[in-house]
């Protein structure tokens, strides 16, 4: 680290030879290590480049692994900490019944002594019989002396194994206890984990819903303006070719992501009653019309004349043009489709039939939209909605003419 980085308390320890910091500056490293995140965070990406090992979470060892956590500021630091301070304190308990166990091992071994010497005492008191009655009397108080030394050390040794045994259940009980405390936190802290991701999703999807819904009702109200603009000014044609800012139809869900979109609509006259409409949108069943118009040809070349026929019929009316094409069976889908016109593909899964419907109900209430189709059902819906039906022939000879 640079010497102006080094925290105020460990600038005494940087004078200190490397053999003798971690023994003699150990306190001061550990403050440091706890208060100052510049120096942790140095201290990391030490380890990252020298000793990778050392920030390895799935080491068997928990302090390791509990060393490493607080180095990285990782969540599981808080969990491995309390379980090391658990061991130690297991450690502790089970320091203490070993040594009651091995107090009552002593006064067992002390007892067994006693018991040695007083029958080597009454052999002696044996030996010497009725003729020194002093000494009989001598090795009976003596006697008297170590039975009573004999039973003090008999209810020591029992006193010392009823304080072991309780000292082990007392341990055994403490350790169950901790493991069930340890294994709660955790249920609890999983739980938490789990409605925070569930609040996350749950937030996420309904910002995206209201980014979606918030954008569909600003461009149905910016073409609304519009339209009610250029009916009042009578600027007709100069509407039609359409304005500056996006269209319903951009906003409508389960098209393709790459479908081709266009530019502006040029300007052009008016040639039949529909297409005469302000600001009128034009929606086309792609293959509903090539399959009855020229279905000898393959699918890409149907689709590629169509957008071209109505790119000249765009450019004639001024009319916004939509085509839909199913886009399950479509593997290249051109980024843009011919000027005027925007060719849209239904997502795999998706019928066109459904995007044609979605684009109907983008659209909001009092503009005039003319959908092609021969699609009996599709036809029935879309005048529901509001729009005209056009059979697929009467487009066809209206592009014939064009």
């Amino acid at each position: 680290m640079r010497a102006g980085d080094v925290p105020v308390s460990l600038r005494p320890v940087v004078r200190f030879a490397p053999t003798k910091r971690a023994k003699l500056g150990m306190s001061a490293l550990l403050g440091a290590l706890r208060d100052s995140g510049v120096f942790r965070a140095a201290v990391a990406e030490w380890c990252r480049k020298h000793r990778p090992e050392a920030l390895a979470l799935d080491d068997p060892d928990a302090v390791v692994v509990a060393a490493a956590a607080l180095l990285l500021e990782s969540p599981v630091a808080a969990h491995y900490t309390e379980l090391i301070g658990h061991r130690s304190e297991q450690g502790g308990l089970r320091g203490e019944r070993d040594s009651a166990v091995a107090r009552a091992e002593r006064l067992a071994a002390e007892t067994e002594r006693l018991r040695a010497e007083l029958a080597r005492e009454r052999e002696a008191l044996d030996r010497a019989g009725e003729g020194d009655r002093a000494e009989a009397d001598r090795l009976r108080k003596r006697l008297r002396d170590q039975g009573v030394r004999l039973k003090e050390a008999k209810d020591a040794a029992a006193r010392a194994a009823d304080e072991a045994q309780q000292a082990r259940t007392d341990a055994d009980a403490r350790i169950a206890e901790m493991a069930a405390e340890r294994d709660r936190d955790k249920q609890r802290a999983d739980e938490q984990q789990r409605r925070a991701e569930r609040a996350g999703a749950e937030v996420e999807v309904a910002r995206q819903s209201a980014r979606e819904a918030r954008q569909g009702d600003e461009v149905r109200l910016a073409l609304l303006l519009e339209t009610v603009e250029g009916a009042v000014g009578g600027l007709r044609r100069e509407l039609a070719a359409g304005g500056a800012g996006p269209r319903p139809g951009d906003v409508v869900q389960r098209v393709r992501a790459d479908s081709g979109t266009t530019g502006e609509v040029p300007d052009a006259a008016a040639l039949d009653r529909l297409l005469a409409l302000p600001a009128v949108h034009l929606i086309v069943d792609g293959y509903n019309v090539t399959k009855s118009g020229y279905p000898e040809l393959p699918l890409a070349d149907q689709r590629e004349r169509l957008a071209h026929q109505m790119a000249a019929l765009a450019a004639r009316t001024g009319a916004e043009v939509t085509v839909v094409f199913d886009g399950a069976d479509v593997l290249a889908v051109p980024s843009a489709g011919p000027r005027g016109v925007r060719v849209l593909f239904s997502e795999p899964g998706v019928q066109a039939d459904d995007v044609i419907r979605d684009l109907v109900s983008a659209e909001p209430p009092g503009r005039q939209l003319v959908v092609v189709t021969s699609d009996r059902a599709v036809a029935t819906s879309v005048r529901h909605r509001g729009a005209y039906a056009v059979p697929s022939p009467v487009l066809l000879e209206r592009m014939a003419r064009v």
